[in-house]
């Protein structure tokens, strides 16, 4: 049984740095087997790609707009796009 693989670009704005965001994301895409990487962008906000069926990153999606406690999410900016990277797996880039 093979899925339809999707993949989004989500950049996060917000109080989204020093509240353990990018640990709160990659456990949510585990939970949701959805592969990807997470990663601070220079202008403080965090940027997501993630990959997988569409139901299943639209849940995704509403996980980054409630972020971690302590968080404050004031914008989830999502693009989807054909795969860019084929990924195996969902890691914290540093």
């Amino acid at each position: 049984m093979s899925e339809n693989r999707m993949e989004i670009e989500a950049i996060i704005s917000g109080k989204v740095r020093g509240v353990n965001y990018h640990n709160f994301v990659k456990k949510k895409a585990d939970g949701l087997w959805i592969f990807g990487e997470v990663e601070n962008l220079p202008d403080f906000k965090v940027r997501v790609i993630a990959q997988g069926n569409e139901a299943r990153l639209e849940k995704l999606i509403e996980h980054l707009w409630k972020g971690p406690f302590g968080s404050k999410v004031s914008n989830v900016e999502v693009s989807w796009r054909e795969l860019v990277t084929k990924f195996d797996g969902f890691k914290i880039k540093f």
